[in-house]
């Protein structure tokens, strides 16, 4: 039997000895710039909201593809009911829109949907829409789509906050109980991972209120592409920044080379 391998078994070899790129399990996206992108086109800001979405579409296929699990994006902060009231109902119908659209997409392409925030404050049907998607979606596997709506993480930890204080009024818990286990037990992401990779698009760098207690160790990444604009490359490209990285949770680089 010849010992010469053939330059095809060689590059295979190659392939699957080559280190694999680090994967975030849990991506949080900020989805900034929808209106400043509108603006520069001479297009009402309506218009960039309709183009986010198909940016979330192309996002979400890209984040599965490369072996995301969980996918949070900030659709609609609590701080967002003060915008003025003609475009708060334009974005709830869009919303409504959306869903009903995006439904059939979600089921072929495994998608569950989840939703973090206070959604008593959406309207009927906004909420109705979403809790029908949720339950229809709950059974597939290949990524968690989590939409945080009506959200900020301050809201979500005084909601925490007077959950806990109400289950101590009723002697269910004691203050010696208050943990940081039993905090992120009340948070709205209760049963979700941390968020390993928060990106904000748009080009500003600030988190805006998001996922504040969650995001601790986060790695951030803020990218200058108006959300619109968003998809697979600009994912790849912050993936590519967090795959760089070391991760150390507060342990010095010598430790995690040791438990590497």
């Amino acid at each position: 039997m010849s010992k010469t391998r053939s330059a095809t078994e060689g590059q295979e070899e190659q392939e699957t000895t080559q280190p694999r790129v680090r994967v975030p399990r849990h991506v949080a996206i900020i989805m900034d710039g929808n209106g400043r992108w509108a603006q520069q086109r001479g297009l009402p800001r309506a218009e960039g909201h309709i183009r986010g979405q198909d940016a979330l579409r192309a996002t979400l296929r890209a984040a599965a593809e490369l072996g995301i699990e969980y996918l949070t994006v900030y659709a609609f902060s609590t701080e967002n009911w003060a915008r003025p009231q003609q475009e708060v109902e334009a974005l709830m119908e869009l919303l409504i829109s959306a869903i009903h659209s995006e439904t059939p997409e979600l089921m072929s392409q495994g998608v569950r949907l989840r939703a973090i925030g206070d959604l008593s404050r959406l309207p009927e049907r906004a909420r109705q829409s979403l809790y029908e998607c949720i339950e229809r979606t709950k059974d597939n596997k290949q990524i968690t789509l989590v939409l945080a709506l009506s959200y900020s993480s301050r809201d979500e930890l005084t909601r925490a906050t007077r959950r806990i204080a109400g289950a101590i009024h009723r002697g269910e818990l004691q203050e010696t109980d208050i943990t940081e286990e039993l905090i992120t037990s009340y948070l709205d992401t209760a049963d979700l991972p941390d968020p390993d990779l928060l990106i904000r698009t748009g080009g500003e760098e600030r988190i805006s209120n998001y996922l504040l207690w969650q995001a601790a160790y986060s790695e951030l990444f803020f990218s200058p592409v108006y959300w619109p604009d968003f998809g697979k490359a600009p994912l790849e490209a912050a993936l590519e920044a967090y795959a760089s990285r070391e991760r150390r949770f507060g342990k010095t680089s010598e430790q995690i080379q040791l438990e590497d």
